[in-house]
Formats: C-alpha cells, structure tokens, sequence
C-alpha cells in the first residue's frame, strides 16, 4: 500500500508539471485559473497519500489547511475579474 500511495502521489505530481504549462501559455485568465485549481486539488490529495504512504498523521492537518486556501483561490479571482468589467464599462 506504501508503495501505491507514493507512486500515486508522483503521477499527482505529473499532472501538477503539465498544468504548469498551460499558467504559462494558457490564452484566457480562465484557464490559468483551473490550472492554479488544479494545484490545490493535486496538492491536497498529494499530501493525503503522502500522509498515509509514509504514516505521518500530521500531513492530514496541512491538507485541510491547504484545502481550505484552495478554496479563497476562485472567490478571489471572480471578485478580481468582475471589478476588471466593472472598469471597462466605465471607461
């Protein structure tokens, strides 16, 4: 079980890299946007596999407080986005 924990972890892992590309080359703020939600999904079961495959209780505390982060991510981006409209119709 030790062994599945940890190579489930490294494949989250994966998927975390190839996200990054589409931060970097990603055409729409939308898109960076899941790309940052997947880093705190991936992250957060990351850190739940972590703590089981290497039988650190602790890790299961700094996933929930990572989750909990994770969350704020899209209220702040939608707060951000709909003041952006908000200026362009002004103008």
């Amino acid at each position: 079980m030790t062994v599945f924990c940890i190579a489930a972890a490294l494949f989250l892992l994966f998927t975390v890299a190839v996200g990054m590309l589409r931060i970097l080359r990603g055409p729409e703020p939308g898109d960076r946007m899941l790309a940052a939600q997947l880093f705190g999904t991936a992250g957060v079961a990351i850190l739940l596999l972590l703590s089981r495959g290497l039988d650190r209780p602790a890790l299961v505390d700094v996933a929930l407080v990572f989750a909990l982060l994770t969350a704020v991510a899209p209220v702040a981006f939608v707060r951000q986005q709909e003041g952006a409209g908000r200026s362009r119709e002004e103008t």
